[in-house]
Parts: structure tokens; C-alpha cells; sequence
């Protein structure tokens, strides 16, 4: 790795400011309500429960108690797939391609231990899609870890979703933050690629489209709610040198306004989705510096597209409400 002192001269540097519990950068003008539209997530097979759980033990006055063991117990360990047939300008309509998408799986109990990881990858084998992707935050880091899932043995399960294109991975914030050596050898072990500022060109069909991941953008703290980037986008769609469509995964979705209409489609992870969708205040908490603008699904600006996953684990606190755990499966061309 780069010596610190020399990161400056390196990476870019992101300026943020700190919340309770999450960091946005700084310098941002605030966006109104009437700026985008807020996606709708994702229903989960678990929000009849919700009802239940929440309707019978508030009877007896618990119903804080009852929403926080739903977030942790119920909605936390759910499964949802969510499906989306975008059509980009840039993909030629002829050129059908299925991508499995994995986001922000923090292994890691109390609701991502190894059975539950296990359930994950059996629902992503039966899609069979022509390629999979893992957008990075692979393993739990909040403070209320109940069982530790090594990285051998994530990386382990991750490599059994199997495709005719390959698996192929980016690393997010926290795999930097806490471990990304481990992180890389783990991965490296099961032989899943990591694309870091780098393209690589893949046939399909009689076709070829290009498969791009950039480094992440808020990898190295600094001081005072300050963080190196090592992501570079112009020097990683320079290493695509003819005009096939271009696929490119990043981690955080904050880098969408510099990405151009060059690039078909964009899928990016790192918000959980708002994770805890509170009536009112969520969007405050999105870990973006656009609030919710980027904080989840479909998103289309200026005739580019990207989907946004709201991931399988939980970040900061084991707890999801309004925001279940899923895999996305993207199917482009007609």
C-alpha cells in the first residue's frame, strides 16, 4: 500500500461531516422533495408477520420493544428478489444479459450468520443468471456481532453462486476500514476477481460488452471526517478502447453524476436502502451526500441509468424496518 503521507498525491480526497451515526460529505446543496421521486422498496414475505408481532405486544404497551425485535429478528432475516429489466440507451436491445446482484452482505450474526447466508446463496442459485457481481462490505463490523463468519467461509459460500460469465467483485468502505487485506486474500483464494480501477471485455451471445468496477470512495480515513479516495473513474473507462457497452459497478452510488452516458448502466450499493425507513426523518440518515436521491432502485438521470441494491446485512445497528434484505437480478436487452 502507498505510504500514508504520499496518499495525498494519490487519491482524491472526499470532505465529510458527521452525523450521530453516519458521514455525508460537505459542501452539498440540499435537494427539496420535489427534486426526485422516493423509490418504493421492496415487499418482503415477512410484513404480514410485521403486523402480528407488532399489533399483539403493543397491546401491552411494547411497541418500541416490538418494532426493534422486528427490525432484528423478522425483517432483518427476510429475503427478497427484486427484479428490474432497465432499457439504457447505451445496450443494444439485442444483447440479452442477466446479472445477479450482490450488495453490503455483512457476514455476520445476529442476522447474517451462516445459515441465513446459506439460505441467500441457494436463492441466487436458482436464478441462474449469465453473471454475478458482489458490490463490496463483506463482512459485519457494528458493535453487536453475535457470531463471526470468518472470510474463508463467506468467500467460500459467495463462490458457489456459479455463472457462464463468471463471478466478479469491488470492495466497499468497510472491507477498508476493517480488514481489506483479509478481504482481498479471501477472495483471491476462491479465485473472484477484484475489478479496482479496471475493465475487463467480456463476449456473450456473438456480442462483447465490457464489465468495469472503479475503488472506493471513502476507503482510508483521515482526520476530522475526512476520507482518501481510491476510486478513478476517468482512468479505469480509459481502459475501454472500443465502443461495446460498458457495465460499471461502484460502491457507493455518489459517484453518479460524474459517470457519462458512455456507460450503460451503473449498480452500486453502500446505502442499505435508508436500512431504517422512520416516516419522515430516514432520508436524513441515508449514508450519501444526496439524501435519498441515490438511497435506492431504478434511478435515471439525464438518460443514464442506475440501480441502487439495498443489500442483504445491516450496518451501524443489526436492524432493518421498511428496507428487507435482497438480491437483485437486472435483465437487459430484450
Amino acid at each position: 500500500m502507498t505510504p500514508r503521507n504520499n496518499l495525498h498525491n494519490q487519491y482524491r480526497i472526499n470532505e465529510t461531516i458527521s452525523s450521530p451515526s453516519l458521514c455525508y460529505r460537505r459542501n452539498v446543496k440540499p435537494l427539496k422533495p420535489q427534486d426526485f421521486v422516493l423509490p418504493k422498496p421492496p415487499v418482503s414475505t415477512a410484513l404480514t408477520r410485521r403486523g402480528l408481532v407488532l399489533g399483539g405486544l403493543g397491546l401491552i404497551g411494547t411497541a418500541g420493544l416490538a418494532t426493534a425485535a422486528y427490525g432484528v429478528g423478522i425483517e432483518a432475516e427476510g429475503l427478497v428478489v427484486t427484479r428490474y429489466r432497465p432499457k439504457p440507451p447505451e445496450w443494444p436491445a439485442d444483447l440479452r444479459l442477466s446479472v445477479t446482484v450482490i450488495a453490503d452482505l455483512h457476514a455476520g450474526g445476529p442476522n447474517m450468520g451462516l445459515a441465513h447466508i446459506r439460505r441467500i446463496i441457494a436463492e441466487a442459485k436458482t436464478l441462474k443468471s449469465d453473471l454475478v457481481v458482489l458490490l463490496g462490505d463483506f463482512f459485519a463490523t457494528h458493535r453487536f456481532v453475535t457470531e463471526r463468519v470468518p472470510h474463508d467461509v463467506w468467500a467460500g459460500e459467495l463462490a458457489q453462486i456459479e455463472a457462464p460469465l463468471g463471478t466478479w467483485a469491488i470492495l466497499g468502505n468497510h472491507d477498508w476500514w476493517y480488514d481489506i487485506d483479509g478481504v482481498r486474500k479471501a477472495l483471491a483464494r476462491v479465485r473472484i476477481p477484484v475489478l479496482e480501477n479496471d475493465a475487463v471485455e467480456i463476449a456473450h451471445q456473438g456480442g462483447r460488452f465490457w464489465l468495469a468496477g472503479i475503488g472506493d470512495q471513502i476507503a482510508i480515513p483521515v482526520r476530522n471526517h475526512r476520507y482518501l479516495g481510491v476510486d478513478d473513474l476517468p482512468g479505469t473507462l480509459a481502459r475501454i478502447d472500443n465502443n461495446n457497452p460498458v457495465i460499471l459497478l461502484v460502491h457507493e452510488p455518489d459517484i453518479f453524476p460524474n459517470v457519462p452516458r458512455r456507460v450503460a448502466l451503473t449498480l452500486a450499493g453502500h446505502t442499505h436502502g435508508g436500512q431504517v425507513r422512520l416516516p419522515l426523518v430516514w432520508q436524513r440518515f441515508v449514508p450519501s451526500a444526496y439524501g435519498a436521491r441515490y438511497a435506492y432502485g431504478h434511478v435515471i438521470e439525464d438518460n443514464r441509468h442506475m440501480i441502487v441494491s439495498a443489500g442483504l446485512g445491516t450496518s451501524i445497528l443489526p436492524v432493518r424496518l421498511g428496507m428487507p434484505p435482497e438480491i437483485v437480478q437486472v435483465a437487459l436487452g430484450a
